[in-house]
């Protein structure tokens, strides 16, 4: 068995490498192009399958495949696990990894799936974070004295007034902005396209890095959103230069895309208490997974309770 050229995935934060070995290259290619073009899968959804996959080639080593049993996956999933990887993590990495051998019995033959009946270990229920309101306003009143900084503030309100996924935020064309009616069309996971209305803040932020997009972007570039090389901005450029601003405005949280998501849906459920809009506007699939933002809203009425009611807290 000879060793194969290492397939490289792009990223802002360096490539991503896959020691794949012999066959293994061409059933990883083969399997990543798949998610790609049939399941039609974001290059950043890919990614992730791909670091996934990074371990599973990582602890098989040399070992085929095809002869790879129900109890070696389970010890790799015990040693990740002993490394400090939560459930969500390996549960996700199992899924990857199921959905490569499935793939493998579809289209090369193998017979078994030994990933088939393992659950991950469970972790304990944490709620999503997100920002109060006047830290978002702080993470989105950004000065805009660069072109740079004018893209980042229409990046960074954009995510805050319509929820926006990352993937979903990259992926954008200024023709899917409807900035007269106030509308961004999406399209999310699945395929599945829905529309988003634009708050103000987002509508004005949005104008003014219009009128400087060319500035940084190539003559044939259709990104809404690019970086300093003209072309349409990665993901880790988005999530650096938050996390970036998060420390110069003053935000002790770990700020990074999905905070701003999770804070759009919380501050828009208190204000409003309309669970299945907040379910429209997100582009979930079911409502049980919006249905967390009432528990977060809940701890956030709990904690004005704590705070304001006489009868709240017990004297000693």
């Amino acid at each position: 068995m000879t060793d194969a050229a290492t397939p490289v995935l792009s990223s802002v934060e360096g490539p991503i490498l896959i020691n794949a070995v012999g066959p293994n290259q061409k059933f990883l290619n083969g399997y990543l192009a798949w998610l790609r073009n049939e399941k039609q899968y974001s290059e950043l959804t890919a990614e992730n399958y791909a670091r996934d996959l990074k371990h599973l080639f990582e602890l098989t080593g040399d070992t085929p495949l095809d002869s790879l049993k129900i109890h070696q996956i389970r010890r790799y999933i015990a040693q990740l696990h002993s490394k400090g990887l939560g459930g969500r993590s390996l549960a996700r990495m199992l899924s990857a990894w199921r959905g490569f051998f499935n793939y493998l019995m579809r289209d090369h033959g193998l017979t078994d799936n030994p990933c088939v009946g393992l659950r991950a270990p469970k972790s304990p229920k944490t709620l999503p974070q997100a920002l109060s309101p006047d830290e978002a306003t702080r993470m989105v009143d950004l000065p805009t004295d660069t072109t740079e900084a004018v893209r980042d503030k229409a990046i960074f309100e954009l995510f805050y007034s319509s929820g926006l996924r990352l993937a979903e935020l990259v992926d954008l064309d200024p023709m899917q902005l409807d900035l007269i009616s106030g509308e961004v069309r999406v399209t999310g996971k699945g395929s599945k396209t829905r529309i988003v209305p634009l708050g103000q803040f987002a509508i004005t932020a949005l104008q003014a890095w219009l009128a400087v997009r060319n500035q940084l972007a190539k003559i044939d570039e259709t990104a809404l959103f690019v970086g300093q090389r003209g072309s349409r901005i990665s993901p880790r450029v988005v999530q650096l230069r938050m996390k970036q601003w998060g420390i110069k405005q003053g935000i002790t949280s770990n700020v990074h895309p999905h905070l701003l998501r999770h804070s759009f849906a919380t501050h828009l459920l208190q204000s409003s208490g309309d669970l299945r809009a907040v379910q429209e506007m997100l582009g979930h699939a079911s409502i049980s997974t919006t249905q967390v933002y009432t528990h977060l809203d809940f701890q956030y009425l709990t904690k004005i309770y704590d705070a304001a009611h006489p009868r709240a807290k017990r004297k000693l």
